[in-house]
């Protein structure tokens, strides 16, 4: 096994004296577990997946937590989330020790700590790994990239693809879905599962979903929130400043790991992939979700856009920075043409100097680092 560093552990380390208890969050298998295990070698570890150890924690939850006492790394915690206003208390009374929490489910999680550890608590993400961990990828083809996806499993152990993905997703079902909330029907969400990989990279429409799946506008918009608390899928939302244009307002559906959603769509082997009708939105998609490891991995909320108007202008990525934005159009071509920055020049009409960087982001050999009108290929794409 090769241990891949990662890009976020510096700033755990940096919060470690300002905050009692740090809470790293993300899916499954995105290595939250190795990393605290590496980062703090000498605390003690629980995992309350373990029932005994979960049975343990419930008897007496303060006596639990006071028992660790310099530190501890407590896994899966949102399969106790009443510990959470007893880890108040304890971190309360016991300010020099740190208490270290992980969980795969975001919406548990961050609930109880907004409850009980209001500005006691750091709350980071840890997703699948970012290009700039794995390090040089440059003799790797694109769709490679793309099927193998980012989990750590396949980089790190060399785990085959067509066992992890296939694994992966039936234990996320079994398990986490029917954990998460009581879905009566799995065979529905299923199919409400692979029809939004069928629409990845596309605005989000609960109502042409509740027709094909036959299940309501409600039921859809709770089945999202399910994929995206337990880091399945996320949503890129639309620009949205009043700036005199009809802007679209549905947000834009993406999947945190490519190498799932190819699983999902059926889609086995580098050949089948580049004669996809979907490769374009699988390419942007791997696109988006780089950027958006890129800002998780900084501690740094994913302030990240795009721009669609009633008469079709559109710029696939803006990144806000405050007051300024960079915008990014994301091809799969090969080949760069001038007609790529159309939309990034009308983006640039609009906000002015307050755009302050465009390119273009496709999978070529030819770069050009401009502020403007600039040429990436997406290997070395950094915000």
């Amino acid at each position: 096994m090769s241990l891949i560093k990662r890009q976020i552990e510096q700033v755990v380390r940096d919060m470690v004296p300002y905050f009692k208890v740090i809470t790293i969050t993300g899916p499954r298998q995105s290595g939250k577990t190795t990393l605290c295990k590496q980062l703090f070698p000498d605390y003690e570890y629980v995992n309350l997946e373990d029932m005994s150890v979960r049975e343990q924690a419930s008897i007496d939850p303060k006596a639990f937590l006071a028992a660790y006492t310099s530190g501890v790394i407590i896994d899966e915690a949102q399969n106790f989330p009443e510990l959470f206003s007893y880890l108040q208390v304890v971190s309360d009374a016991n300010p020099e020790r740190r208490y270290i929490i992980t969980g795969s489910s975001n919406f548990s999680l961050l609930e109880s700590i907004t409850q009980s550890l209001a500005g006691r608590a750091a709350v980071l993400t840890l997703l699948p790994l970012s290009l700039q961990e794995l390090g040089d990828v440059s003799n790797i083809s694109t769709d490679t990239l793309i099927l193998n996806g980012s989990y750590p499993a396949i980089w790190g152990n060399a785990q085959p693809r067509h066992l992890l993905y296939p694994n992966y997703y039936a234990t996320y079902v079994e398990r986490d879905v029917r954990r998460i909330v009581n879905v009566t029907n799995l065979r529905d969400f299923q199919t409400f599962i692979r029809l939004s990989a069928g629409r990845v990279g596309t605005e989000f429409n609960a109502s042409a979903l509740s027709n094909a799946v036959g299940v309501s506008v409600k039921t859809i918009q709770s089945w999202l929130s399910i994929l995206t608390a337990s880091y399945i899928t996320f949503t890129l939302p639309p620009f949205y400043e009043n700036i005199g244009k009809r802007l679209i307002k549905a947000p834009k559906l993406y999947f945190f790991d490519t190498g799932l959603l190819c699983y999902l769509l059926g889609i086995e082997n580098e050949q089948q992939l580049a004669t996809h009708p979907l490769r374009g939105a699988i390419f942007e998609n791997f696109v988006v979700a780089e950027a958006y490891k890129q800002l998780c991995n900084r501690g740094k909320e994913p302030t990240l856009y795009f721009y669609r108007d009633s008469s079709q202008h559109e710029v696939d990525l803006l990144l806000q920075r405050g007051y300024q934005y960079e915008g990014y159009e994301i091809k799969s071509s090969q080949t760069f043409t001038r007609e790529f920055l159309g939309g990034l020049h009308y983006l640039s009409k609009l906000l002015g100097e307050r755009l302050t960087r465009s390119a273009v982001i496709y999978s070529g050999a030819e770069q050009l680092d401009t502020s403007h009108d600039g040429i990436i290929n997406f290997r070395e794409f950094k915000l």
